[in-house]
């Protein structure tokens, strides 16, 4: 395991707003058990699913810089979205207890199951517990939810500022720029590759401009855990790379960037278990003492193992997998094992 105490963000990413929500650096931790397991390269990961805000996720990092911005406009309520188990709204919940103000979650019930464990455990008990505002919706009546709810807000005269599904917008995304500067810094290697579950698209976005920014040259591999049509994912990243190079700079260009997609792992829908993202769970727990989740950590680990087992990487070459989180959402899961 690595760990560091003196961390800087590069200058550009110093000067704009940061709300702390986080514990920094995440650790960095090398799977030998793993590694040996699969006979490829070597495996580490990066443990953002311990960043300190509510069980931890990557969600922690976007919200520190979306909340600064809700901040700045004099927010006093948050309104965000997702399906119901979304990590993304279990650490805006908590982000919203943490400073102060009013937090309201859209939920929709977009994942093909009904089972009272899965819509009252997990993530949604959290959600409670950290005092939201919970409000779901079958996914035909999501839209007019959202117009009836800021419609309310607005007669109750509060300052709303709305967080896109995931964090994922050209601020949201600032938040893994500043992750693949922490991993470059804090690597006792080069590192090869990165590779990470890809949703909501501001991640992947997040680290290519960041790649890109300190001029790096790492590869970075998105598993696509969300869209049935990974073009649809691919120009999401684009467009929010697109809102960063415009708002931000520091990258002169960014339409020849990189984005590298695997859909292979992705299974029939979002939010369904696989047979390999249920192996590749209980590999990580069983070699390592890890605990991933079977929506997106957990496919995304899938990916990684073929990826390794198929002979794509060689001995020699040092992976990084960041955990984006997710596991708080396990006991909700209970039926798939």
């Amino acid at each position: 395991m690595t760990s560091a105490h003196s961390f800087n963000d590069p200058d550009w990413l110093a000067a704009l707003p940061k709300t702390p929500l986080g514990h920094w650096p995440t650790a960095l931790e090398h799977l030998p058990r793993l590694s040996a397991e699969l006979g490829g390269p070597k495996i580490w990961i990066k443990r953002d699913d311990c960043s300190g805000l509510a069980t931890g996720g990557n969600k922690t990092r976007k919200l520190e810089y979306l909340i600064a911005d809700a901040q700045s406009h004099g927010a006093d309520t948050i309104v965000s979205y997702g399906a119901v188990q979304s990590n993304h709204a279990r650490q805006t919940a908590a982000a919203c207890a943490k400073i102060g103000i009013d937090c309201h979650l859209l939920l929709s019930r977009r994942v093909d199951r009904r089972d009272q464990n899965y819509l009252n455990n997990g993530n949604m008990l959290f959600n409670r517990l950290l005092n939201a505002h919970i409000h779901t919706f079958d996914l035909d009546d999501f839209d007019e939810g959202r117009k009836n709810l800021l419609q309310g807000l607005q007669q109750q005269e509060k300052t709303v500022y709305e967080i896109p599904a995931g964090g994922s917008n050209a601020i949201g995304a600032l938040g893994y720029s500043r992750c693949i500067s922490e991993l470059v810094w804090q690597a006792p290697f080069t590192p090869t590759q990165i590779v990470h579950a890809s949703a909501s698209a501001g991640t992947q976005a997040g680290l290519v401009f960041g790649n890109a920014a300190q001029g790096s040259n790492i590869d970075i591999l998105g598993i696509n855990v969300f869209h049935p049509d990974p073009d649809t994912l691919k120009q999401r990243i684009n467009s929010i790379l697109t809102s960063m190079q415009q708002r931000f700079g520091v990258v002169q260009s960014v339409a020849n960037l990189p984005i590298h997609i695997n859909h292979a792992y992705f299974g029939g829908a979002y939010g369904q278990p696989t047979q390999s993202g249920l192996a590749a769970i209980e590999m990580f727990a069983s070699l390592e003492g890890i605990l991933l989740d079977p929506v997106y950590s957990g496919k995304a680990a899938a990916g990684l193992i073929d990826q390794i087992t198929l002979g794509n990487f060689d001995e020699h070459e040092h992976i990084v997998f960041i955990h984006t989180g997710g596991a708080a959402s396990l006991s909700a899961y209970d039926s798939v094992w």
